[in-house]
């Protein structure tokens, strides 16, 4: 499997990004995976439901699953911090492309979003600091706030971000062997 990271901060356009990428990517023939970074206490369950219901009453996980798909939730006694290598090691095996989406301190390649809006002093941009960024997407490429030689791609095209993925396919082979 080969996995990208999408980093960058809120409001930056990183959900957009990724949710433009699978498509592209699926009509390539490839099978997509997202791991999403979710910040504080979420929920994917409802009130009412039984897999809800099942885990008010103390289930550790609920695995809930018809013949389309299958949900698993897992209730931790004790707040943890699962690294990005936990959760892509939860995944199917056949899957071609992990598209992460947050995670912007972790070791994997990754593309940072970066939108002008955000230059501010609280906002540094990532890429001059962090060796795992490989890529910038930016709808700015004239005002990035340093200079780069990274590639700089636009945010705005899905189909240039993605056949450039592919075209450099072999550089983001995933192996959980090194993060184990």
């Amino acid at each position: 499997m080969k996995v990208i990271a999408f980093a960058g901060y809120s409001g930056s356009g990183k959900t957009t990004l990724v949710e433009q990428l699978i498509p592209v990517l699926r009509l390539a023939g490839q099978r997509v995976s997202v791991v999403k970074h979710a910040h504080h206490k979420f929920d994917i369950d409802h009130p009412g439901k039984d897999t809800h219901r099942h885990r008010e009453a103390g289930a550790f996980e609920v695995v809930v699953a018809s013949s389309q798909r299958l949900a698993l939730m897992r209730e931790f006694e004790q707040p943890a911090e699962l690294s990005v290598h936990h959760l892509i090691a939860e995944l199917y095996d056949g899957v071609d492309w992990v598209l992460v989406e947050g995670f912007k301190h972790s070791d994997l390649h990754k593309i940072e979003v970066w939108r002008d809006a955000q230059t501010t002093s609280a906002r540094r941009a990532l890429y001059p600091d962090d060796p795992f960024v490989i890529a910038i997407a930016t709808d700015v490429p004239g005002d990035l706030p340093a200079p780069t030689q990274l590639p700089v791609l636009d945010l705005n095209d899905a189909d240039a971000i993605g056949a450039w993925l592919l075209a450099n396919a072999d550089r983001f082979v995933y192996n959980a062997e090194h993060h184990v």
